[in-house]
């Protein structure tokens, strides 16, 4: 088994996808003649959906936010398993061990050729070094240590593409929320426009300010937390599959000390 580094979905593209089709979708869902009274735009609105558009043009914005991490989570579920493998993790490392202390490297590595995903490859190529290093004159503790690296170089091929996408759910969970604050910061400045108005109050002024300041801050706080229990529960998996990877190579490391 060689260790292959795989290629994630880029996050800028789902960026760009993501600004197009909220833009789309303010304009031409929200923003639709129905949606208010008298079917102009300029009126009241009649349902839900015209109360969002009045919201604004930060809006479009929050919602390419909330979609770009609707999409970066499902690629990171279905990448995250893959890289997890077959079957489960946790009993894999198990039955990996349990042929370690017997001796039966053949054995783990038909575990690793069974379970796939990084965690078997990076387990396969310290197996693989382990047979290299018992031909090689060196000293004992040399042996461990190029066992130790070769899982080591292994792990950091394959970290980058396990954290991929990440930084970005963790970059929106604070940017959606501070959107939505401009946002509500926006409504209210127009909504005391409207009451400081030298003919009186404005109410239609003042019903479409205090509407996107609302919208707003309910997406945005919504943004914000998809985004931090997204983040939250990924990390945690990528920790999970670490942790393994760690415990596998420390098995790996000492079984070697033990019996040469």
């Amino acid at each position: 088994m060689n260790v292959k580094k795989t290629r994630g979905v880029s996050a800028f593209a789902v960026i760009a996808v993501s600004l197009v089709l909220a833009h789309l979708f303010f304009y031409l869902v929200l923003g639709a003649d129905s949606n208010f009274e008298n079917n102009d735009p300029t009126q009241h609105p009649a349902n839900f959906l015209g109360t969002m558009f009045k919201g604004g043009f930060v809006v479009p914005i929050i919602l390419s936010l909330l979609l770009t991490v609707i999409i970066l989570s499902v690629e990171r579920f279905f990448a995250l398993n893959k890289a997890k493998g077959k079957g489960n993790l946790i009993q894999f490392v198990a039955n990996v061990k349990a042929e370690l202390r017997k001796g039966n490297f053949e054995g783990a590595q038909a575990l690793c050729d069974q379970q796939q995903g990084s965690v078997a490859a990076i387990v396969d190529a310290g197996l693989r070094k382990y047979h290299e290093v018992e031909t090689v004159d060196l000293s004992k503790e040399e042996k461990v240590a190029q066992i130790k690296n070769e899982i080591e170089e292994a792990t950091a091929l394959q970290m980058p593409t396990l954290q991929q996408n990440l930084s970005i759910i963790a970059t929106i969970s604070s940017l959606g929320t501070l959107m939505g604050l401009f946002g509500t910061v926006l409504g209210m400045i127009r909504s005391f426009s409207a009451l400081a108005g030298a003919g009186g109050v404005d109410s239609m002024a003042l019903s479409v300010g205090i509407s996107e300041a609302l919208i707003n801050t309910a997406n945005g706080i919504l943004t914000g937390a998809l985004a931090i229990i997204s983040y939250s529960f990924y990390s945690g998996k990528v920790d999970n599959m670490t942790y393994a990877i760690e415990e596998i190579g420390f098995a790996l490391t000492q079984t070697f000390a033990e019996t040469h």
